[in-house]
């Protein structure tokens, strides 16, 4: 790997993300909190925050939202220098709300600056250098120029020996569930690391026999790993299927960005040299401790953080 790239290069859609300041809920709340998300840069900032480099990239609007986020992504140590701000298009926004226990987010992203992502957007040298290029499902769901984007991006790593993480991310938001089997199943054909959650495959695969989904998964060349499966993680290499228990954690604060930060925990395992299952294992570490905070990466862990806790170290409050 050139040493002016970095190890693992990403990308795709964040937004602002605007929370109410209390438990009322948007419609009845006039104080809100600012922040952003988007599983890649989520993703990004944990990998970068486990001591790797990783690039983003995406397009967001020459705007107030936009240079915020692009600002706080460089602060957290990823590489942006590939990452626009256009005039020609807005940053995307949502809103999320949790009342009485559930949450629900609201999108505003029709016609985003990130929408109008096209392969020739690309660097291919940018990509072609790295080790890893990650994807997921969501930068395939917002617009076709951006689907043929993320074609690209498969194409330059396949060509280069750049080996390809996916994470299809199913957002049924944004497309239907047989739209997104149409892109999402071949996508994961090429794929070297398949991340799906389990409900995700029930709904790729159209069956809830969980027999028959890892029958399917054993067919792809890809080492799978599965997520959310009755409190285990599952590992598929090389025609069997191995279990993980999660981590048990006191109390669960905000799943949000757990999935994103599992990806960068087991893609940091692999970066590191570490073996398939302790990379799995890392990965729900990892996962583990987001859920125990408020915020789509806020809580995502350093490397200094992990190998406390993998060193069994007690922290002291002086």
């Amino acid at each position: 790997m050139d040493k002016q790239f970095p190890e693992v290069v990403t990308f795709g859609e964040s937004m602002v993300l605007m929370t109410p300041a209390n438990t009322k809920g948007i419609e009845y709340n006039n104080q809100f909190f600012k922040s952003f998300g988007g599983a890649e840069s989520n993703f990004a900032i944990a990998l970068a925050r486990l001591g790797h480099q990783v690039g983003w990239f995406s397009r967001l609007g020459k705007d107030p939202f936009g240079k915020f986020i692009l600002k706080a992504i460089r602060g957290e140590g990823v590489d942006v220098s590939r990452a626009e701000l256009t005039d020609q298009a807005p940053t995307g926004f949502m809103l999320r709300e949790s009342v009485a226990g559930k949450t629900s987010v609201y999108y505003y992203r029709n016609g985003s600056a990130a929408s109008k992502l096209s392969p020739e957007h690309l660097d291919e040298e940018y990509v072609k250098n790295a080790t890893i290029l990650h994807i997921t499902g969501i930068t395939c769901a917002i617009s076709e120029s951006a689907r043929n984007a993320v074609y690209k991006a498969i194409q330059i790593a396949k060509n280069n020996g750049v080996k390809i993480c996916f994470d299809p991310n199913i957002r049924l938001k944004l497309w239907t569930i047989a739209e997104a089997r149409e892109v999402l199943l071949p996508i994961a054909e090429q794929a070297d690391y398949f991340l799906p959650g389990l409900d995700e495959l029930k709904l790729l695969y159209d069956t809830n026999d969980e027999d028959e989904v890892f029958s399917r998964l054993k067919e792809l060349k890809a080492v799978s790993i599965v997520k959310g499966g009755n409190d285990k993680t599952f590992l598929v290499d090389t025609g069997s299927v191995t279990s993980f228990p999660y981590i048990s954690v006191e109390k669960v604060v905000d799943p949000v960005g757990a999935g994103d930060g599992f990806c960068a925990g087991f893609v940091a395992g692999l970066l590191k040299g570490f073996s398939h299952q302790k990379s799995v294992q890392l990965a729900n570490l990892v996962g583990a401790l987001v859920i125990q905070t408020e915020g789509d990466w806020e809580g995502l862990p350093t490397l200094d953080e992990v190998q406390a806790i993998m060193n069994k170290e007690i922290h002291i409050e002086r």
